[in-house]
This record gives C-alpha cells, structure tokens and sequence, in this order.
C-alpha cells in the first residue's frame, strides 16, 4: 500500500496548509504507543478542532489497523450551522486528490435532513457521523430518539465498536464524558472486539488529567499566533438597575454600532424573556435572535438570513444570499455559544459562569483579523452566593478583572485552572450507570409495538445524558401534528397514538423546547378552546391523549420533560417561537428531505399519488362507518402514509417496485456480507459463520401462509423474498427468521459449526430486531413445523441472547448482529434482479 504524505495529503483536504498540533496529532495517532489516541485535547477555540477529522482520515488510510473506522463527532447542542458535516463534506468533495482511496460515509443526526445512513449501511467504509449529545448519546444506550426498535441495536452496535468518538467542547456536558467514559470501561470488563475509544475536545477543560496540547512549535507559527493573540478589549461594566438589565444591554450594543458602523455584533444573555426585550430596541431589519426555543425548521432556515450571513466566515456564505448591509446584531442565549463557526466583530453580553464567556469570547475576532474588537459585559451588583450558579458568576468576574482587559486566547488560557474551575458552572449531579441498567437499555425488542408494557427498572436515558442540575429548570417541548385532531374517539382505539409516533416519529425539525415555566404560560393563554385534543408524549415515548383544558388544569409540573403535541388549529406558533398570541401553526413532519431535496416521508389523502420512490407504510381510514357511495362524494377518508423506499425510519425497503426471487435476494446478501466482513479486522472463523447466517437467514420465507402474504399464487414453483408493490395486503403474525431458526438447524453443515452454532443462530433470530431478547408469544409459531420445534426455538432464544451478550458484549454483539442487517438492508434497498409482475 502507498503511504500518502500527511502535509500534501491535509492541504489538499482542507484548503490550509497544517498546524503544528495537527500534524503532532498525526504522529500521536500512527504511534505504536497504547494511549495513540489520547484521551483529551485542549485546544482554544479558533484553530480548526474538526480537522482533528481530517486528521483521523489521512491516519486511517495510511495506518488501518491503529485507527477506528468511524468517527463520531458530538457536539453540545443542535445548533444553525453544522460546521463538521460542512467542513467534513470538503474533505470528501477532495479525497481523491490528496490520494484517499476509499469513499467517505458523511452522516449527519439532526435537522430536517435526516440520517441519510451512509454510515450504517455499509459498517466496513470509513464514515463520519456528526450529531448532539442526544442524537448520539440515546443511540449509544440503545434507546435512540426516534428509531424503532429494529434498528437500535444496529445504532448502538455501529456508534459503540470500531469508533472514535470525538466530544468537542466537552467541558459543557460533563455527565456525557462520565457516561462515554463509563461505557469505555464496561466494554473493556466485557472485552468488546473493537471498543469504543474517546477523545474529548475543549478549550477550557474541567479534567486534571493529562492532555494534547500546544506546543512552542504552535505558539511560534504565524497565523495560531494571530490568533490565539487576537485583540479582543474587555469592558467591565456594573448593572446600576436590576430590573432593566435588558435595557442596558440594548443600550450598551446601539452605543457599540455607533461606535462602530458596518460591523457584525453579537449579544449573549441568559434568559429568552431579555432576548425578547432586546430584538424589540434594536433595528428590526438588521437583527436575529437564535435561541434553543426557536423551532427546529426554522433554526435551521436562520443561517441563509442576510443579517446571519455576516456572522460568517466569507467561505461559508450562501452564494445565493447576498449578507444585509450596514451594522448587523444577532441576539443569542447559549444555544449561539458551540457549534457554529461565527466570527462578530464586536460583543456584548451578560456575566454567566466562566466556561460560557470563554465560547462567548471565542465568537468574536475569532481569527484575529480586527485590532479595535470590544467586550463589553454587564455584571450584578451583588451576588447571591447561596444560589447557582451565583458563587460561580462572582468568581468568574475576578478572573475576568484580572485579566486587565486582555480577552484573548492567550490571556484566558494563563490563567489558573483551579480558578478557573472554581468559576465554572456546577456540575450537575450525575447519576451513576450499572451493568444492570446497561443490560436493561440493550433489551431493544422490549418496546413498542411489540410490548406495550414498559420495563420494569429501565429508565428514560435523558437524565444519564445530561445529569440532574436542580438550579435550571425542567424543560419541555411542543410540536404541531394533524393527527392529533384526526384520530379521535374510537379511531384511537384502532390506530393507537404510540404506534402512530412509532411508525411516524417525531424529529428535531418539528420540535421547539424551552422551560417548563415559559411553555406553560403559552399554553394557558392559547385562544384555542378548553376542549382541544392535546397529546401529551411522556420521556419513554408512551402517549396520553387529553384536552387543552385538562392539561391546564393538571399543572405545570405534569410537562416537566415532556412533549406537547397540538392540533395545528390550536394555533400558538409564529415565526418559529411559542406565542400565546399567533392563531397560526402548521404540521412540518414531512419536511424531511435527503441530500437530493426529495421527501423522505408524505402523508396524502384518498387518490392523491405517491412518487415512486415513495412506498406506503399505513393507511388510516378516518371514516371507516361511512359506506362507499358516500364516501366518493365526501372525500378525505383515507389518510395514506408513505416513507422513501431507500431510507424512511422502518428497517429498509419492505416492499420492491416489482418481486424479488427467493435465491436472487439470498444470493445478495451473502454478496453483501462476504464483501463486508473481508475488509473487517475480525477472526475468521466469525465472518464464514455471519456468512452462512447469511444464506440460511430467509429459510422461513418458503411457507405456503408467508408466500401467500406476498400475493404469490404459483408456490411452490416460484419462491418469492419481495412481493412488488401488488403484493398481498393479509396481516400475518408469522415471522420468517423465526421459521429459519428451525430450517436451520436442520441444514446439513449446521452442525460443523461447533461452537459458534449459537452464534449463527442469534445472527438469524435477530436481523429484524426480534431475539433481544425474545420473541412476542403471538409470534413464536411456525405453521409448517411442530409446536415442540417452535417452544423449542422460543425457549432457547433469550438463553442464547444472553449467553453471546456475555461472550461479546452488549455493543460487541449487537455490531457483529449488524453486519447481516446491513447486508440485508442493502440488499433489499437495491435488488440484483426482479421478476417481471404479469398482467
């Protein structure tokens, strides 16, 4: 293989020539020493952390076997711009020519532009996967927020081994790095094959431990030099009157664009109430406000906004959005703070705690181009120590007076860490994981719609992820879905909401959060009527359908940490925020578009057509005691959903444009798996035995009632896989992999498998998300084979699942089960050969 040279190689990738840290990083990762990935990185912000990308890559290719095949770059929040997958996709569009061989999954969890799973669909190409502490971490804990149960374990089996999970600004989410770190250590006890490794991002750490750095080499190269000295002049200024703390900043920023016209200026405040205050003083054409209440639609629509393009470095304009003229001011709470690749000219904001004025201060002159940057920053009177984080805030505003005006990276980075560790906001209480939670989180086939019932001891993950800070308030979130005023009365009887949100899941682009107090108070000043259908989605995805009034009536306390669904009629949206005044809202669920710009989900009604590369996934009858000859004149009867073949949020495609053989569908996945598992660093005895799980997978396809299902009325003869979109509509509970159970073992090489017989097995039972552990009662027959085959097989399946969880490990197995999922996927999403449909 030709090593790649790592200069030529990074230039090429990422348009720059590389930092000294940057190519030491290099070096550290194609070391043979065991810590080649070191734990931590303190870098100041401006210096391009996300080439650390960039880096693993030309590593990767130059050294296989000492780096992870995927990264996971997680960052804090949601935010407008995802700068990684931005930067990560130059480094695609460039791979070629810095002489990267092999093609680069890009994935990206958030947004309206959902997973386009490139990187789960093929787990031997190196891929990049960008999200947030929630995306990421719910996945990791196999409970990812908004998948269904078959695909969980494939998200924690792929995000969890052969990983390099990079946690920028992980100072910020310090009940995260605990969990990552603890997953770590339980995959060691467990001796995982391909364990996670993790590396955190900051510029300010919490920990003590040691970290990669800067080096003299950096501090002497003439652009880190610039900016990490960037001129950024501090402004102490007092608040002289609490209640118009708002006023003052407005003031402070008028008087700053005086000062200085033509300038971008960013504001930082603490509370969405002073956000609100402030937009409304300054100039409406030239202002935005970004804040985590915005809803996610239109958070992401905020970057291609005029007034948001100045804030932008001038490489990552839109070229179709010209940037608004003359001083500019965007007003942020924190949500502005990480994970957007902003550079103001100048900065106000409010004292906070002092981990949040070091990215506030990493938003301005980022790149050290301006000489006359101000801060200005209006701090309390007195403080009231007794309450966080107020003994923090005082402590930050010493250090902030010490630094006698300097606001630099350097000057931030000299100062004391235990100083600065005493002004960092406090850590939330962090609840401690156990191998017992772990074991109850990987239970992925102990969900809905399988099992009703919740877990007994399973915990929702949210509190793992962030911890419990008992000085913020809890938090809810709203969303407008038409359903909620369509299914109604008896009809949710039928199409019950749990399994309506399962099949239709909720995502971050319909969503806007904000305290609980806030939503509240909308809420009840709502001009919708006391009896409007309410949904209330509580953290483990169970639904209580209510009424406007009733909720109002239960309390505030009832919403803590959960979800609101309303009827768009309900009204309270307007401009993406949660007003009590807007008698408008609308259901934005079907805008979720791939990389291409098609809908990856529809809902249309009666005749109304799908394209076709759209198939349909429930049809709703709203009016099912309406007789037909009414029902042609009064329309808008059945309500049709529909999700895009190559990648909705079932399983794959389980329906082809036209049938499938039986051998052709077969013969491409064992095509798929044995092209998968050569290129993995896995013994050999495992990947022939993941293959021959392979072949034998959709033995329990060839029954009579399966093959009748599909609409195939020339069985035996012809053994279909896929039925076509005529396909046969009978609901069946018979499942196909647990027929191959028992054919299986009936194969005559089954038995030269030794040991690893239980191993092929679980593959099998598996690869639709049933068998971890169990399969539903309803389910566990076969009914062309004996009942004592069948209690056999339903017997064995949790003994066997439990017994390999002990062997691999909870990630470790649910990645190798995935390898044969992600074949099948594939081979499903992209047939070889159909059978032509006759007439």
């Amino acid at each position: 293989m030709t090593t790649i040279n790592f200069d030529e190689a990074f230039h090429v990738l990422t348009g720059n020539p590389p930092f000294p840290w940057q190519k030491a990083l290099y070096e550290r990762f194609i070391s043979d020493r065991p810590d080649n990935i070191p734990s931590s990185c303190n870098l100041p912000t401006g210096l391009g952390k996300t080439s650390v990308i960039a880096v693993w890559l030309i590593a990767l290719t130059n050294h296989p076997d000492k780096m992870p095949r995927r990264l996971v770059y997680v960052v804090n929040r949601r935010t407008v711009v995802d700068q990684t997958t931005t930067e990560v996709e130059k480094y695609r569009t460039n791979r070629a020519k810095a002489g990267i061989p092999e093609v680069l999954a890009i994935s990206t969890l958030r947004g309206q532009f959902a997973d386009n799973r490139e990187w789960s669909a093929d787990p031997s190409r190196p891929a990049v996967i960008c999200g947030t502490v929630d995306m990421i971490g719910s996945r990791l804990l196999f409970s990812g927020y908004g998948c269904g149960f078959k695909t969980r374990p494939l998200h924690a089996g792929f995000l969890g081994q052969d990983s390099l999970l990079v946690h920028d600004e992980a100072h910020l989410e310090p009940a995260f790095q605990m969990l990552i770190e603890a997953i770590q250590k339980e995959q060691a006890r467990c001796k995982d094959l391909r364990p996670m490794k993790v590396m955190e991002l900051t510029a300010t750490s919490r920990g003590e431990g040691e970290v990669f750095g800067l080096t003299d080499a950096d501090r002497a190269n003439t652009e880190v030099h610039k900016r990490i000295n960037a001129k950024k002049t501090i402004h102490l200024v007092e608040n002289k009157d609490e209640k118009k703390y708002a006023e003052e900043i407005a003031d402070l920023t008028l008087n700053c664009g005086k000062r200085h016209p033509d300038t971008a200026i960013i504001v930082f405040v603490r509370k969405v109430d002073d956000v609100e205050k402030i937009v409304k003083k300054l100039p409406k054409d030239s202002s935005e406000q970004l804040t985590g209440t915005l809803r996610g639609l239109e958070r992401d629509g905020l970057v291609r906004k005029p007034v948001f393009q100045r804030f932008l470095p001038p490489s990552n304009r839109a070229k179709d959005v010209p940037p608004q003229s003359g001083t500019v001011y965007l007003v942020c709470t924190s949500a502005g703070e990480v994970g957007v690749n902003i550079s103001a000219d100048h900065l106000v904001c409010a004292l906070s705690t002092f981990e949040s004025m070091a990215q506030r201060f990493g938003r301005v002159n980022r790149f050290g181009e301006r000489d006359d940057t101000e801060i200005h920053i209006i701090y309390p009177t007195k403080f009231e120590d007794e309450k966080p984080p107020q003994l923090q805030m005082r402590n930050t505003l010493a250090l902030l007076q010490s630094l006698k005006g300097n606001g630099s990276p350097t000057a931030i980075g000299s100062l004391d860490q235990n100083d600065r560790l005493a002004a960092f906001a406090p850590t939330p209480t962090i609840l401690p994981t156990s191998d017992i939670l772990f074991d109850s989180w990987a239970l992925t086939t102990i969900n809905r719609p399988l099992v009703k019932a919740k877990l007994p001891g399973r915990p929702p993950v949210e509190l793992y992820l962030h911890g419990v800070a008992e000085w913020q308030p809890p938090e809810a979130h709203v969303a407008w879905r038409e359903e909620v005023e369509l299914i109604t009365g008896d009809l949710l009887t039928e199409y019950e909401p749990e399994d309506l949100l399962a099949e239709y899941a909720l995502k971050p682009h319909e969503l806007l959060g904000d305290n609980v107090n806030r939503i509240f108070d909308r809420l009840k000043k709502l001009k919708a009527k006391a009896t409007t259908p309410v949904w209330i989605v509580d953290e483990d995805d169970s639904v209580e359908v209510t009424t406007l009034g009733t909720l109002i009536e239960a309390g505030k306390d009832e919403l803590n940490d959960k979800t609101v669904l309303l009827p768009p009629s309900a009204g309270g949206l307007a401009n993406g925020f949660l007003t009590s005044e807007s008698l408008n809202a609308n259901d934005v669920s079907g805008e979720l578009h791939d990389e291409e710009g098609n809908p990856r989900r529809l809902r249309v009604w009666d005749n109304a057509e799908a394209s076709n590369n759209m198939r349909l996934i429930l049809t709703i009858d709203t009016k099912p005691d309406t007789d037909e000859a009414e029902d042609e004149s009064s329309g808008g009867r059945l309500w049709k959903w529909y999700e895009l073949r190559k990648g909705g949020d079932g399983e794959g495609v389980k329906n082809s444009k036209l049938p499938v053989l039986w051998n052709v569908h077969t013969d491409d996945v064992v095509c798929n798996t044995r092209r998968i598992v050569e290129k993995l660093p896995l013994p050999e005895d495992l990947k022939k035995a993941v293959i021959f799980a392979a072949e034998c997978h959709d033995l329990g396809k060839k029954r009579k009632l399966f093959q009748t299902v599909l609409g195939n009325r020339e069985y035996p003869s012809i053994e279909l896989a896929k039925s076509g979109k005529k396909g046969g509509r009978a609901e069946e509970r018979y499942r196909h992999e647990f027929g191959s159970l028992i054919d299986t073992e009936k194969h005559p090489e089954f038995d030269s498998w030794g040991d690893l017989k239980e191993f092929v097995l679980h593959i099998i039972a598996t690869h639709h998300g049933r068998g971890r552990p169990h399969f539903p009662a309803n389910e566990a027959f076969d009914p062309e084979r004996s009942d004592a085959a069948a209690v056999k097989v339903a017997r064995e399946t949790p003994q066997r699942y439990a017994h390999l969880q002990r062997k691999y490990g909870r990630w470790g197995l649910a990645y190798l089960e995935s390898l044969l999922r992600a074949a099948d996927y594939a081979a499903s999403a992209k047939p070889s050969a159909f059978m032509e449909e006759k007439k």
